[in-house]
């Protein structure tokens, strides 16, 4: 069976069992899906074909003897020729003095390596077996350690095969085979580590892509499916009298925001619990969007709570909702570590009586003695701040409540779908009309003091600024003495302004303490790491400068650039860098060039990757053995729609569903454990 341990291979013992251990392959199925991550194109090649240093194999006879020579410290040369029809092909390898023996003069032999052009010379990498087959022409490159070597692994997965190939079972449903033109499973875990073709290995990962991405989704459509079957209650609110709301605001919505309002109300009014991740741009009116959703949650007699990571970003929504629904009849409180005794006493009292209808509040919220009488709908914001164990609690605090997510955050849909699969998604994708772009600048590390005496203009005016220093390898400690040079440079800088610091070695309350005195003008510059609170509205700062700009992600230079640009005046983001690639240099003028943050977190996907979009210790993406996230999004998206329509069917009865069935249920990638 495919599950029998690979010690049951002919020399494999406990030494070698340990090194594929080590690489993740315990048993003979590991073996088989431990697929190459590249292939080396070995086919013969015409010296007229062949470009300056391209890698390729050629084939001749040997016709002077192998010479030996040392230079530096244990460097070596090994120098031949060999005779390719009527051209005399120097070859040359670095320190493989072991491979002389092996050259044999006037015998054939086929060297792999780099070709240089101009001096008509092979730089020798491996001396391949001449008689080699077609299907040979791709040599598989793995992954390997001190204990499994190239030559080793090829030749277990090549005894694997021979033995248990019969044993790998198909496992799509024939629609699904049929509708793609999908190669056999056995024959695509064959072709990716022996490929008789590109084509044909090209054909074998689309097949195991999408394999590996329907098992992911149907995982995912699953928890879905089991939300939809979960008992809920219908928020059934009057929509005249929302609608009365919405047309007495201070402003008309944005498209994106009608069509988003929509999506939440429909669900609000679904027999099933809601659980959808709203994300917008910084500035985009989220909140407006939670407000809406809050009165209608308010005209079906039901209690609203929103929940923030902080207590000044509690105070500010409170405040923001206050104005939004000073003139409707909705009691709100503000709930936080900091409310006292006596006034948290009387909030827990309106709660439980329903007399308070909607509550903001920090994780104060879930503690055991908070009781609603009617909680409902919950709105989380920036939910990734929070643990799963906090956010459950708040939903336990009614019966089949309704759950929004949201995240200023703009992600990218491929990694939405797969990190947030579980939820429903909406995006709010455009700016409020008048809202003033931030004016972007790339600037070198050395004109800093022509940066600051730009800054110096702005806050004479009256503006504030923040000034961002990077993490350096998460180190506290470091990331401290970094913030302190900048911060004591600053200080004397700018010696009539008053400058703040604030970093991760600070307590939470100084931290708190440090934002509020910034938000209330008494600090005129906040030197910071990127502990500056998502969310958090100063609109007098106008001027945000990051230090060493190159060491962050796009989605994080456009988060901390949002932190400006707040209120009505013209704001500044200047970046100062000196990025030692070219890549670190076109992300700069990506960040001059585009203010639109969905964009940009699709760019910063392509160009980091997902595990370091998220950060890689709590990313949430899942890693996919061929599956990938940038290239194959049309693929994901079909993987989601085939997913969904196969829970539509009842698939888990399906006879033609069966192997898939039993395929996931032996491997626990499943939703119904």
């Amino acid at each position: 069976m495919l599950r029998d341990p690979v010690t049951v291979l002919d020399k494999v013992g406990p030494k070698r069992a340990s090194g594929l251990k080590s690489l993740g392959i315990e048993t003979v199925e590991d073996l088989l899906s431990y697929y190459p991550f590249r292939y080396d194109d070995i086919q013969e090649r015409s010296l007229l074909d062949i470009q300056d240093q391209e890698k390729v194999v050629l084939k001749g006879i040997v016709v002077t003897p192998a010479v030996v020579s040392h230079y530096g410290y244990k460097k070596s040369r090994l120098n031949f020729k060999i005779k390719i029809d009527d051209a005399v092909i120097a070859i040359t390898f670095f320190n493989q003095t072991f491979l002389k023996n092996k050259i044999v003069l006037d015998e054939e032999i086929a060297i792999l390596g780099k070709w240089n052009a101009k001096r008509k010379a092979l730089t020798g990498m491996k001396i391949m077996a001449t008689a080699r087959q077609d299907e040979d022409q791709y040599q598989p490159v793995y992954h390997v350690n001190k204990q499994i070597k190239q030559t080793l692994l090829v030749n277990l997965i090549k005894e694997a095969f021979q033995q248990y190939q019969s044993e790998i079972r198909e496992i799509l449903p024939d629609s699904l085979i049929q509708k793609y033109k999908l190669m056999g499973r056995a024959e695509a875990m064959y072709q990716m580590h022996f490929p008789t073709s590109e084509q044909t290995r090209k054909q074998a990962r689309r097949r195991l892509a999408y394999e590996e991405l329907l098992l992911f989704e149907l995982q995912v459509q699953g928890m879905k499916y089991q939300t939809h079957q979960k008992p809920g209650t219908a928020i059934l609110y009057d929509n005249d009298r929302l609608k009365q709301f919405i047309q007495q605001l201070p402003f008309e919505l944005t498209t994106a925001q009608k069509r988003v309002t929509n999506e939440i109300c429909r669900d609000l009014r679904r027999p099933y619990p809601m659980n959808r991740l709203l994300q917008g741009d910084v500035g985009s009116g989220k909140t407006v969007v939670a407000a809406i959703a809050l009165m209608a949650t308010y005209l079906a007699d039901k209690q609203g709570a929103l929940m923030v990571p902080t207590e000044i970003l509690a105070e500010q929504h409170y405040k923001s909702l206050q104005t939004l629904f000073q003139s409707t009849p909705v009691q709100i409180a503000l709930l936080t570590g900091s409310t006292p005794k006596k006034e948290r006493q009387k909030i827990l009292q309106g709660l439980k009586a329903g007399s308070i209808h909607l509550v903001v509040g920090t994780h104060a919220l879930i503690q055991e003695d908070v009781e609603y009488q009617a909680l409902k709908f919950v709105i989380i914001d920036e939910q990734h701040r929070f643990g799963v164990n906090q956010r459950q609690a708040l939903r336990e605090k009614g019966t089949g409540v309704d759950v929004l997510s949201m995240t200023a955050t703009p992600i990218p849909r491929t990694l939405a779908i797969t990190a947030y699969g579980e939820m429903d998604v909406s995006q709010i994708d455009e700016l409020p009309k008048g809202r003033q772009p931030i004016q972007t600048r790339w600037l070198r590390l050395n004109q800093l003091k022509q940066a600051l005496q730009f800054c110096q203009l702005e806050i004479e005016r009256g503006s504030q600024m923040y000034v961002v220093c990077p993490l350096i390898e998460e180190s506290e400690a470091l990331d401290a003495r970094n913030t302190e040079e900048i911060y004591q440079y600053l200080t004397t800088y700018y010696p009539h302004a008053s400058v703040g610091l604030l970093h991760g070695k600070m307590a939470s309350n100084e931290k708190e303490a440090m934002m509020r005195q910034f938000a209330n003008q008494q600090i005129q510059i906040l030197v910071s790491t990127t502990v500056i609170e998502v969310g958090v509205n100063v609109p007098n700062a106008t001027l945000m400068l990051i230090m060493n700009a190159d060491r962050f992600g796009l989605a994080q230079l456009h988060q901390l650039r949002g932190r400006v640009g707040r209120g009505n005046k013209a704001s500044y983001c200047l970046l100062l860098s000196d990025p030692k690639t070219d890549v670190g240099k076109e992300r700069m003028k990506i960040m001059e060039e585009t203010k639109d943050g969905f964009l940009l977190s699709q760019r910063d996907l392509e160009m980091r990757g997902p595990g370091e979009f998220f950060g890689k210790r709590q990313s949430g993406v899942p890693q996919f053995k061929l599956a990938d996230l940038v290239t194959d999004a049309p693929m994901l998206n079909a993987a989601m729609n085939d997913a969904l329509e196969l829970w539509r069917h009842q698939w888990m009865e399906s006879k033609d569903c069966q192997a898939l069935r039993a395929y996931m249920e032996h491997h626990r990638v499943s939703s119904f454990d």
